[in-house]
């Protein structure tokens, strides 16, 4: 069987690392059970990478470095191809553009900043698949 490929945006990682019992954590833990299939960009991965880490957030840095070494380790890694859709912010494209590309589930608590597309969930919604 072929697992479900996702794309997670950077509010639900960071919401995974701060709240482990929330419904973010249980999607992000699928992923590191092998129930889903992470896929990423360079360009999300560099996200993470800065977003992780940034002081205020107070996600311990060996934590951070687990998280993106698991990406890198089990994600599958994708060069997305660019679209012309409308977003309301476009530091959100890349996470629209991979999981388009991918054929993949956006999973987001930000839809609003997103087209009204099937593919983009809250993690509420992707759970309830």
């Amino acid at each position: 069987m072929t697992a479900i490929r996702i794309v997670l945006d950077t509010n639900i990682l960071v919401s995974a690392l701060l709240s482990p019992l929330g419904h973010p954590a249980k999607v992000y833990k699928m992923f590191l059970t092998g129930n889903l299939k992470l896929v990423y960009s360079p360009d999300i991965l560099a996200e993470y990478n800065d977003v992780l880490f940034r002081p205020r957030l107070r996600i311990p840095a060996e934590e951070a470095e687990k998280v993106l070494e698991a990406i890198r380790e089990y994600g599958e890694r994708i060069e997305a191809t660019p679209s012309i859709h409308s977003i309301i912010d476009e530091d959100d494209r890349v996470f629209y553009d991979t999981a388009k590309s991918a054929g993949a589930y956006l999973v987001t608590g930000n839809k609003k900043h997103y087209p009204d597309e099937a593919f983009i969930l809250t993690p509420v919604e992707f759970l309830s698949l």
